[in-house]
């Protein structure tokens, strides 16, 4: 099956991952409508950066998911709704959690009430690997236990079921999509990669948080490939499908390979106990079982994580000036 030609909306498009959907769905011939925050600077966040020559064939509305008039608005005579608007940061969750709650479930709850009442083909909700928390057993298939470690991963657990609601209860095409940590150009440096990276490029040393978690780094690129497979596909609804490569690396090794690309291997690393979480709320690893998606949807990442971070590096070396490396962002 095809995309092109399809009624899509992408929410939450000024983001890291949307922004990057978003593209790809154009350059496969997609009609799509990217859902941005709205704000009185008509910014459209990291979808600024994208092509121009495929920005200018996306229809960009600015709205806010908590707004349900609006969101029903938006998906009419629409064949798949792709949902990323969320909030992310999970140190931020820590200090605004009904923040979270209000667009993270909420917002969610309107996307699938809009879908219903407008009859979307499809609906690929995104979910992500911290709704597991730390792991019982790795690597992590879809039946392993939710945990709610953070603010964060307790509302996107609520996302989830609701998604799963609306599933059961009202027949919803909706599927849920759970990636791994992704990383790639454009990510904000409230994630770790980038984090690194900015700092390697404009400072003497680096300030970094724990470096014994063990995360599973997923490539952008492949990270999309798993969207657009999971709302193509008719066998995806009802189902929660895990995005991520099936191998994992700590935050230290993470930051060697970064330094070892970089040729900046003596360069002293310090770690600030402002930057780990609280002990009960890290998650101390995270690795991928994606043998459902290979099932399901013939899905498999093609990027390694080397191969990811020097395309990723070399983006960055180009577009530093978007980032604060002196401060901690949360």
């Amino acid at each position: 099956m095809s995309i092109k030609n399809k009624n899509v909306v992408v929410t939450g498009a000024g983001g890291f991952i949307a922004s990057h959907l978003t593209e790809e769905l154009v350059r496969r011939g997609a009609n799509v409508k990217a859902f941005v925050h709205y704000n009185s600077r008509n910014d459209w966040g990291l979808l600024e950066l994208a092509e121009k020559d495929l920005l200018d064939k996306v229809e960009v509305i600015s709205g806010d998911v908590t707004d349900p008039f609006f969101v029903n608005s938006v998906t009419k005579d629409t064949d798949i709704v792709f949902h990323l608007a969320a909030l992310i940061g999970i140190p931020y969750s820590y200090v605004a959690p009904e923040h979270y709650v209000n667009v993270n479930v909420k917002g969610t709850l309107n996307v699938l009430q809009a879908c219903l009442d407008n009859g979307v083909g499809k609906m690929v909700h995104t979910s992500t690997s911290e709704t597991y928390g730390t792991a019982e057993y790795t690597p992590i298939d879809e039946k392993h236990p939710l945990k709610g470690q953070s603010p964060y991963s307790a509302s996107k657990i609520g996302a989830d079921k609701m998604a799963e609601s609306y599933y059961r209860s009202f027949d919803l095409p909706v599927a849920t999509i759970r990636p791994f940590n992704t990383f790639g150009p454009r990510q904000s440096a409230r994630a770790i990669i980038p984090t690194i990276i900015s700092q390697a490029l404009t400072r003497d040393e680096i300030h970094v948080g724990s470096l014994t978690p063990v995360r599973d780094m997923t490539y952008v690129k492949d990270t999309v490939n798993g969207f657009i497979e999971v709302g193509l596909s008719e066998r995806s609804s009802g189902e929660t499908i895990n995005v991520g490569t099936g191998s994992g690396a700590t935050i230290g090794v993470i930051l060697e390979k970064i330094l070892k690309i970089l040729g900046k291997e003596d360069i002293p690393v310090i770690e600030e106990q402002n930057r780990v979480r609280p002990g009960k709320s890290e998650v101390m690893e995270l690795i991928c079982d994606n043998s459902k998606a290979k099932d399901l949807l013939n899905w498999s990442p093609e990027y390694s994580l080397d191969n990811g971070l020097k395309e990723t590096i070399e983006w960055m070396q180009e577009y530093t000036k978007l980032y604060k490396p002196d401060m901690y962002v949360i």
